[in-house]
């Protein structure tokens, strides 16, 4: 491991933005220096066994699942595959139906025996047409109507976002799909799997290259963000290009000030003795009867034997570590002054959820962070000391 002398590119964060650039860039035989100012690599994926050995996801569930080919390719160099399927069940009090909303899930709230056909004529006519769709909850009643909208999906954003339907983008109720038939699986994706090994191996495999070093617990130096954020020749750096993954508003300083992040409390369980504690890996509570607005069975996922069963609820914050790009127009426009200031740095590289400040799935980091690596690659040998 290289773990001292002159290097080419530092990066900070050691999520899947972060190692996957390290990675890549490794590859293509760049010195490579990464950080996190966490204890541990793989960011808000980290997994680990818990006091009582069930694997368990530290930062609330990871579920991997994509169309590109390109990213399964890159990915499954570190990790063999355990395949899975995510599903999900709404309580609805006493009852448990599945979610995305199909035809079981349409019968059992209207009580009728309905069929793919007498679904989407249930459907079509609970459907509130808009004239125009801007937010989240002009697209839900577009879509199945508002007694639907009111049931599964007002209660969870206010629980999860702190925000009506009403205040979020259309982007966010849009990943969620509608069916009329049987199909209960959450994603659609042809390639639906968790790394057999766990997310913390697979991103240590992903680091373990001979021009690849990382240190952890430690974040940039203010002095050395500097070098990179004001443009001063005079100033020395410690590397010739930057890769930041963290919030763009705080790499600046909040010079713009703070964009709005979601953050999530979480509350780990474990019951002993009792081999599964739901019917499938995720129930989510949109009612007023709990805080929490889904709690997670890690064996479902991760297909671990063990006698007991560890759980995590989740609620919604408004402090903490931020999570969650918060999705809405105003908030896109504020994002954009951020990224203006960003785009006149040539010798930084800002990636991932926090710093392109988009909802993005896993895939979709791996994806954008591989491009970034070819951008850098080919900016990197255009300069006159390019190796």
């Amino acid at each position: 491991m290289l773990t001292h002398g002159p290097v080419d590119v530092l990066i900070c964060g050691l999520g899947f933005a972060g190692a996957t650039v390290a990675r890549a860039l490794a590859d293509r035989g760049w010195r490579v220096h990464a950080l996190d100012q966490r204890a541990h690599v793989a960011g808000n994926a980290f997994d680990e066994l818990d006091a009582h050995g069930v694997r368990v996801h530290r930062y609330g569930p990871h579920i991997f699942h994509t169309n590109a080919r390109r990213v399964v390719d890159f990915l499954s160099r570190f990790t063999a595959w355990h395949p899975y399927e995510h599903r999900v069940r709404v309580a609805l009090g006493d009852r448990l139906v599945p979610f995305p909303i199909n035809r079981t899930t349409l019968a059992a709230v209207s009580g009728l025996a309905l069929d793919e056909a007498g679904a989407a004529a249930w459907l079509e006519r609970a459907r509130e047409p808009r004239e125009s769709i801007r937010t989240s909850e002009d697209l839900l009643l577009a879509t199945v109507g508002r007694t639907l909208c009111e049931l599964f999906f007002r209660g969870y954003s206010r629980k999860h976002w702190g925000l009506d339907l009403s205040e979020l983008a259309v982007g966010v109720a849009a990943r969620i799909p509608v069916r009329t038939n049987d199909d209960d699986r959450y994603f659609e994706d042809s390639f639906q799997a968790m790394p057999a090994d766990g997310y913390e191996r697979m991103f240590q495999r992903m680091l373990d290259h001979p021009r690849l070093s990382h240190e952890l617990g430690r974040a940039l130096e203010p002095a050395a963000l500097a070098s990179f954020s004001r443009r001063d020749e005079r100033m020395a750096r410690p590397a010739r290009h930057l890769v930041y993954t963290g919030p763009i508003d705080a790499f600046f300083d909040h010079a713009h000030g703070r964009l709005p992040y979601r953050s999530v409390r979480f509350e780990h369980l474990h019951l002993p003795a009792i081999p599964r504690a739901q019917p499938v890996a995720q129930i989510n509570h949109p009612g007023p009867e709990q805080d929490f607005h889904r709690v997670t069975e890690f064996k479902h996922m991760t297909g671990q034997a063990h006698p007991g069963t560890s759980l995590v609820r989740e609620y919604g914050s408004a402090t903490g570590d931020p999570f969650y790009p918060i999705p809405r127009a105003d908030n896109e426009a504020f994002y954009q002054r951020y990224r203006a200031h960003a785009e006149t740095l040539r010798d930084v590289t800002f990636v991932g959820r926090l710093a392109q400040y988009r909802y993005y799935n896993m895939d979709q980091v791996v994806a954008a962070a591989l491009v970034a690596a070819e951008r850098i690659d080919a900016r990197l040998r255009a300069t006159p000391d390019a190796p």
